[in-house]
């Protein structure tokens, strides 16, 4: 393989370390506003790209945070909402990032990402990784797993599909960017069943560690 492409949210960055600010502005319901959070935030970009209404990581984030509020009847106001916005600015790696990523040095190490540059930027700049791109879906304005989206690293990094390995810990992604043609590694920490797309994965592993 000439390059690894890597997700970001959920496979290098750890998006329930927002859980901990969640935590501290309505205590007892953390992690609900969390788990709430995320699911309507990956909602939104599959059914905005069905719609066809694009719009960025950041905005998709914004009113999946005011869903996941209003149906925890938490109250939002905007000095909260910048506070938890923020918390993406800032996501904790997931333990094994730092160095399995030092142990790719034979190919080019990229991200792929639903995030838009204002949020992957700060975030990538402030963890400190040695990447050779970061790569978000806004240049072609629709979200994973749409075909778009992983020709875009194709075209970026100038090597052919069949070079390069994908890497992610979501399954829906994983499969999508199989269904492409890339090679796969799905790491399943959570140990999830596979989703029934008619695709699997070259190689599943239970963490970073494994597959470095």
């Amino acid at each position: 393989m000439q390059a690894l492409v890597f997700d970001a949210y959920g496979t290098l960055f750890d998006v329930h370390s927002v859980a901990r600010r969640c935590e501290a502005l309505w205590p007892g319901k953390g992690a609900a506003l969390s788990a709430a959070w995320r699911a309507r935030q990956l909602e939104y970009t599959w059914l905005r790209s069905l719609m066809r209404r694009y719009v960025p990581f950041s905005q998709v984030t914004r009113d999946a945070l005011g869903w996941a509020c209003e149906s925890l009847a938490l109250a939002l106001d905007e000095a909260k909402l910048s506070a938890l916005m923020d918390e993406y600015l800032k996501l904790s790696l997931f333990p094994d990032v730092r160095e399995s990523l030092q142990k790719f040095k034979g190919a080019k190490r990229a991200i792929l990402s639903n995030g838009s540059h204002d949020m992957l930027d700060p975030l990538v700049a402030q963890s400190g990784l040695e990447l050779d791109a970061v790569l978000s879906v806004d240049e072609v304005k629709v979200f994973k797993p749409a075909p778009e989206v992983y020709e875009l690293a194709v075209k970026k990094l100038g090597i052919p599909k069949q070079e390069i390995g994908f890497v992610s810990s979501n399954g829906w992604d994983a499969l999508g960017a199989k269904s492409f043609g890339f090679q796969v590694f799905w790491v399943n920490r959570s140990g999830a069943p596979l989703d029934r797309l008619g695709f699997a994965p070259d190689r599943t592993v239970a963490s970073l560690r494994e597959l470095a």
